[in-house]
């Protein structure tokens, strides 16, 4: 089948090059002509385990291509999905323009039958002002289908190949038989294809996101209590776990959730809760839990220094929002890097594959290392922020011989008590004992 993919973003790009992989001639359109180039290159701009063999593979195969013009790049396609960002507004709202925009041109182009799919996350309705904006300029047939996806980073290309279920929102049989056909290679060991409404399948993204950010939140609420009484949030957590109707997922403490999508998606369905003047009660607990999580961890360094951070300088393990992904958007260790420099401390970091996005940020205003130990270099203590592997069994006696005060805050508890006991250090985790 003929498709082409409108953004060249995460999404788009994962989107693009997996469903080459099923055999389709897929054509990529950005307005970014320094990207593009990149693209045809060979070069990807985004980090994501799993998908350079494939973009290699397909792109030299012929079914994988990229242009910056919109008209070429849907000549012939029979689905052409949007994959465009949302960004949030400051009251927590979709922004559509970029979508829109692109609705209007199709209106202006498209000369035979196609189907327009939603791919990015969008609120209740825009399937409706995608049409609208379509059929404003054209006379021509086509369907609009919200298709929302669902990829983790760090495991998107798996995610894609081999969906839990793929939610199809559409009245159109025309267009559900076109899906149908599309999906149909991903889903052969009989993962469901769940066809509804397009509002229906609107919501379900919002709903799916906020409902995991609960959890986590809910979980941070628990490691809190926990270090009032005295338990330990890992055995409450194995505790809960275990009941299938709770299971294991989401239940791990630590400083908050961030990324391109919990923050934003949770804050999408709270406008939209506000917009037909529904309180939404729950959604504004779990914001403010996110927002004071990091916070509270902040306090707990500050704490443990008298309130006073300034001439200290700290190594940071970890700048992604979470491991397996160079994303660092609304991650909790940028929050952690503003309030350590506003205290007067000095930060040495290190990510394996964030780091190039920090530095556009900071620049020189921090110290980036080329790996985790270099960061210990006349460093007082460590904080560990993001659970990459490349930290769970680091060598313990390095890091005491190169930190100047035995010390680690340990902000996704990566590492057991028992073990930094052992080895003497002054350790503070998320709800569970210190050392």
């Amino acid at each position: 089948m003929k498709i082409a993919v409108v953004g060249t973003g995460y999404v788009g790009l994962v989107t693009g090059t997996c469903f080459a992989e099923t055999g389709n001639d897929v054509t990529c359109i950005d307005i970014n002509e320094e990207k593009v180039k990149q693209l045809k290159n060979g070069s990807i701009p985004i980090y994501e385990p799993g998908l350079d063999l494939l973009f290699e593979r397909n792109t030299k195969q012929g079914r994988l291509e990229f242009t910056t013009s919109l008209e070429e790049g849907i000549k012939g396609a029979k689905v052409i999905f949007l994959a465009l960002p949302t960004p949030p507004g400051e009251d927590g709202s979709a922004d559509l323009k970029y979508i829109l925009a692109v609705a209007n041109d199709l209106g202006k182009i498209i000369k035979d039958y196609v189907v327009v799919v939603n791919k990015s996350t969008v609120p209740v309705g825009t399937a409706e002002k995608v049409q609208k904006a379509i059929t404003a300029n054209t006379q021509v047939a086509f369907d609009v289908v919200s298709n929302p996806e669902f990829l983790r980073e760090g495991v998107a290309v798996q995610d894609f190949l081999k969906p839990e279920r793929v939610v199809i929102g559409s009245k159109s049989e025309r267009a559900q038989k076109v899906m149908q056909e599309l999906y149909e290679p991903f889903v052969r060991q009989g993962n469901p294809i769940i066809f509804m409404d397009e509002p229906s399948a609107e919501l379900t993204k919002y709903a799916a996101n906020s409902f995991l950010a609960t959890k986590i939140s809910f979980m941070n609420e628990i490691a809190n209590l926990c270090e009032k009484v005295g338990a330990d949030v890992d055995m409450v957590r194995k505790g809960m776990g275990t009941d299938s109707r709770i299971g294991k997922q989401f239940l791990y403490a630590g400083i908050g959730y961030g990324g391109s999508c919990f923050p934003k998606d949770v804050q999408a369905l709270h406008f939209t809760s506000k917009e037909y003047e529904y309180n939404f009660s729950i959604l504004n607990a779990v914001m403010d839990v996110n927002a004071n999580q990091r916070k509270l961890f902040y306090d707990k360094i500050l704490a443990a220094y008298n309130g006073n951070l300034s001439g200290k300088t700290i190594a940071l393990w970890g700048l992604a929002f979470k491991p397996n992904t160079d994303d660092i958007r609304e991650a909790p260790a940028l929050y952690l890097i503003d309030k350590l420099l506003a205290a007067g401390a000095k930060v040495r970091a290190y990510d394996p594959e964030a780091m190039e996005n920090v530095k556009r940020i900071y620049g020189d205003k921090i110290f980036f290392a080329s790996e985790e130990y270099e960061t210990l270099k006349d460093a007082d203590f460590l904080v560990v922020v993001t659970e990459w592997n490349v930290f769970r069994s680091p060598d313990f006696d390095k890091i005491k011989s190169l930190l100047k005060e035995q010390v680690i805050f340990d902000g996704r508890n990566v590492f057991s008590v028992e073990t930094m006991e052992e080895h003497g250090f002054k350790y503070e985790s998320i709800g569970r004992a210190k050392v």
